[in-house]
């Protein structure tokens, strides 16, 4: 009897996101923008404390302060994303102290609103930010979903890989060269992820290590994905050159959890590996990833542990 992934066990495809805000001054006038970071990686929202300032960082690091024993550095979220502030700043501005990507970091917002639950179906990928709003006044790739809320506003879902990437913390996908000739693998990858900046780094990585990628940005791309690839290669051919998934697991419109189950119990696809790249750390993904069908879970991105899970995922049943 073939095994089915118990849809008990993937959740009900809904994010719970702080609300926060960032104030944007306009010729004296004070516009409100409305932005969202996942419940899962947010640790605390404190008041500003006293900050050090360092010497030689980008104008967006505000400086560092101890929590507690650890030394946190602080994001000023409305220079990275640079929206002119002028004078909005007031008593209500707070610290969203997050975990992702294994680190630590704060950010500086000028409210911490509340909390939000919200069905992935119901946030587009960044592709539809442009065309949403406007107003904001940040480059679009710092941005990987949106959604609307009550009054018709728009709350927007930042890519908080991007600033990782600009705190230059995120290794080189190509330190993947000094493990591999990138003749190891053969076959193609599938590749899931909302974010660009990891999407970017992920494609590198795994064809330096010999595959074709194939890229989807959401879970519901995916599966118009997969069913492409399967379409075009025929059956036979599928099953021998579709060599693995590597998935996010907070994307629009369908999350990885979703998408994984998705694929575990089609009798096509289901003898894919998935591999989980997530940003989210803790035993709780990791043991959702597993319920789902998930064959690993990486925490992003670090190149030599990417290589060493890709091939022990590949090469188990050898």
């Amino acid at each position: 009897m073939e095994k089915k992934i118990d849809s008990s066990k993937i959740g009900s495809n809904e994010i719970e996101l702080v609300d926060f805000r960032i104030m944007k001054e306009v010729n004296g006038q004070v516009y409100e923008g409305i932005y969202g970071i996942n419940v899962a990686k947010v640790r605390e929202i404190i008041r500003l404390p006293k900050l050090t300032e360092l010497p030689g960082v980008p104008p967006f690091i505000e400086g560092i302060f101890d929590l507690r024993g650890v030394v946190i550095p602080v994001i000023n979220l409305s220079k990275w994303m640079k929206v002119d502030t002028g004078r909005a700043y007031d008593k209500k501005v707070r610290i969203i102290i997050a975990e992702f990507n294994n680190i630590l970091i704060g950010f500086i917002v000028h409210e911490a609103k509340r909390i939000r639950r919200i069905s992935w179906k119901d946030i587009e990928p960044a592709s539809f930010a442009s065309a949403v709003d406007n107003s904001v006044g940040m480059e679009k790739n710092k941005i990987t979903g949106v959604t609307r809320i009550e009054d018709n506003s728009v709350l927007l879902i930042l890519d908080l890989e991007s600033i990782v990437q600009d705190l230059g913390l995120i290794q080189p996908p190509t330190e993947i060269d000094k493990l591999t000739d990138g003749n190891e693998f053969a076959g193609v990858a599938l590749l899931v992820d909302d974010s660009s900046t990891a999407r970017k780094a992920m494609k590198t990585a795994l064809e330096h290590m010999g595959f074709d990628v194939v890229e989807a940005f959401d879970g519901e791309d995916a599966i118009e994905k997969i069913e492409q690839q399967y379409n075009s290669l025929g059956e036979s051919r599928f099953q021998h050159e579709m060599r693995i998934i590597v998935s996010d697991i907070e994307m629009p419109r369908m999350d990885g959890f979703h998408f994984a189950s998705k694929i575990k119990n089609d009798t096509r696809f289901k003898h894919i590996p998935i591999l989980f790249n997530s940003s989210i750390s803790g035993e709780f993904s990791k043991e959702k990833g597993r319920e789902v069908g998930g064959d690993g879970y990486l925490i992003k991105f670090q190149p030599k542990k990417f290589y060493e899970e890709v091939k022990r995922v590949l090469t188990r049943d050898d």
